[in-house]
């Protein structure tokens, strides 16, 4: 099996939209033009032309014209009564969106993504990329390089158009292609007529019908220990309680932009069974008296979109979404979206950059108001913890901890995928266990417990809980768990430079710290010779200096290698 493959040398490229990426000119004093204007005009239809519709009518064009050409910025700036440059510098910051100027070639029909992220890295992810490169056209076919897409447990991953193929080969990619299969594919799932059958939305009626009590719920949820499964770990029902204290009007933003290379998990329970989400999310707004709901879910998740359109859609017809609004957002390519006020500021229509806090968003957040901002995955639980109680969830879990944890697990394992485990469970008992074990011909090395941002301990340190709270003294986190297992392929150098490299093209640019130090730290670990004291001083900066999360956790990966493959990396030093 390959070890991961990282690229070198001036010919490697940011991922298109990157925050950072210069933007090419735009002439002064540029003319609308007329048949521009009638274009984007029929496409917009009788849609509003609110202000943070923006990037809803971006992806319009872009899926209509494959590319945004400028003279449709200009005319969708003059119907949107805003600036171009506004316009043009949201176009312009998510990787998604391609910007066509005046005598560029038109784009090519289709474009095939391929991720190299670490779990399709170690699965051959560069070679696949170069493979398709070569056989491409370029005329009809696109190929680019793209951050983590939520598919880890069926690397390497390619998307086509809009359609996803696993355990991808040149052969099965472009094959997809010739043959037009750019359209997500949805399964099986339960809709809403399954999950009604099966008692769905009995606790959202009661509820609505008076016969439970809210501050009961909330009382149910903190004794649970549920706490926010996107990262976070926040308390639940002390959320609810905070935002139950805030001046109506108050709002909710659903976060489904798991982007953090590793996890999976919140696709995963989408694709089969949204009402539970849904039903959760109805009984946050009724508990927490909201009538607007925003769920913004990522791009590269286009097959929950569609079920999630379907079932927001049957709701309304069946008449349960008569006291609340939903509103579904789609993302355009930015991990950094999925840090709470990020997706704000993307769900408002703007770029994902992160506000400087306080105010928190349960004070002030979308929109300028009192906000509940949950994790897909969190909301998912609430009805199980009402109809079951709190002690049903605090009932499960391991080496003194409580709960249940959805483990995203990935890379050098038997049986990857969505693993609902006891939280407190060790990485040895989830691979034995849950996992099958080991891949065969590779001996365990190393784990990430946390995604790309959660650090990286040795085979060693296999006895630890993986819980909230348990892994910080080791100067890690379990994140959103998702777990990345290494095994004795894997060169530890070249697995922490491929998540710095992560985090330099997905840091939003708006810090120095983040935004320069990532970008040094990864021409410092593409030398032969790292120079450690560097590293370090240059990971105390980003980790004391940066805005957010990005920024402060970036340095975890290097700093575990340093930490922990320290030998390692003095063996592949030439010097």
């Amino acid at each position: 099996m390959p070890s991961v493959t990282v690229h070198k040398g001036a010919d490697r490229k940011v991922h298109p939209g990157s925050g950072r990426r210069k933007a090419p000119p735009v002439g002064k004093g540029r003319q609308l033009e007329d048949s521009a204007l009638v274009e984007v005009a029929n496409l917009l239809g009788n849609r509003s032309r609110q202000r943070d519709l923006l990037i809803e009518h971006l992806h319009l064009l872009q899926d209509r014209f494959r590319g945004l050409h400028a003279r449709h910025l200009q005319a969708l700036a003059e119907l949107m009564r805003l600036p171009m440059a506004e316009v043009f510098e949201v176009a312009s910051f998510y990787a998604h969106f391609d910007i066509i100027m005046d005598g560029e070639p038109e784009p090519a029909e289709i474009t095939i993504r391929v991720c190299d992220s670490l779990s399709c890295a170690m699965k051959g992810a560069a070679k696949l990329h170069e493979q398709l490169a070569r056989k491409a056209d370029g005329a009809t076919l696109r190929v680019v390089r793209a951050p983590c897409m939520g598919r880890c447990d069926t690397a390497p991953v390619a998307e086509v158009g809009h359609a996803f193929v696993d355990s991808a080969t040149a052969d099965t990619v472009l094959e997809a292609a010739r043959a037009g299969h750019t359209h997500p594919q949805i399964d099986s799932y339960s809709d809403l007529e399954d999950y009604r059958e099966k008692g769905g939305y009995a606790l959202l009626d009661a509820c609505r019908a008076g016969e439970r009590d809210a501050e009961a719920i909330v009382a149910e949820l903190k004794n649970s220990g549920l706490r926010g499964l996107g990262g976070a770990g926040f308390s639940t029902g002390l959320k609810w309680e905070i935002v139950r204290r805030q001046a109506k009007p108050r709002v909710m933003a659903v976060n489904g932009d798991e982007g953090e290379p590793g996890t999976f998990k919140d696709r995963y329970y989408l694709e089969r069974d949204p009402h539970r989400f849904l039903e959760g999310m109805l009984i946050a707004a009724w508990a927490c008296d909201i009538e607007d709901v925003w769920i913004y879910i990522r791009d590269e998740y286009p097959a929950v979109i569609e079920i999630l359109r379907r079932e927001i859609a049957a709701l309304a017809a069946a008449g349960m979404t008569d006291r609340v609004n939903l509103h579904l957002r789609r993302g355009a390519g930015a991990y950094i979206c999925g840090e709470e006020s990020a997706m704000m500021e993307s769900i408002e229509g703007k770029r994902g950059l992160p506000r400087h806090k306080p105010p928190f968003p349960t004070e002030v957040g979308l929109f300028g108001k009192p906000t509940l901002a949950h994790n897909v995955e969190t909301l998912f639980w609430v009805r199980d913890i009402v109809e079951k109680g709190a002690d049903w969830f605090a009932g499960h879990g391991r080496n003194g901890r409580k709960g249940l944890r959805s483990f995203s697990v990935s890379g050098r394992v038997k049986e990857p995928g969505v693993k609902l485990a006891p939280a407190g469970i060790t990485i040895r008992e989830l691979i034995d266990e849950y996992c099958g074990g080991m891949e065969e011909g590779h001996g365990f090395k190393a784990y990430l417990p946390g995604g790309a941002s959660g650090g990286i301990l040795p085979a060693a340190m296999d006895n630890i809980p993986l819980d909230f709270d348990t892994l910080q003294a080791h100067r890690c986190f379990i994140g959103s768990a998702a777990v990345v297992v290494l095994s004795d392929a894997d060169d530890m150098r070249d697995v922490a430079l491929n998540l710095m490299r992560f985090f330099e093209d997905e840091s939003c640019g708006q810090c120095t710290p983040c935004r320069a130090g990532t970008e040094k730290a990864v021409r410092l670990m593409e030398k032969p010779h790292w120079d450690i004291p560097l590293l370090e001083e240059l990971s105390r900066v980003m980790m004391d200096a940066s805005i957010c999360g990005l920024g402060q956790a970036a340095p975890n990966p290097v700093l575990s290698v340093i930490r922990h493959f320290r030998d390692e990396i003095a063996a592949g030093d030439p010097s």
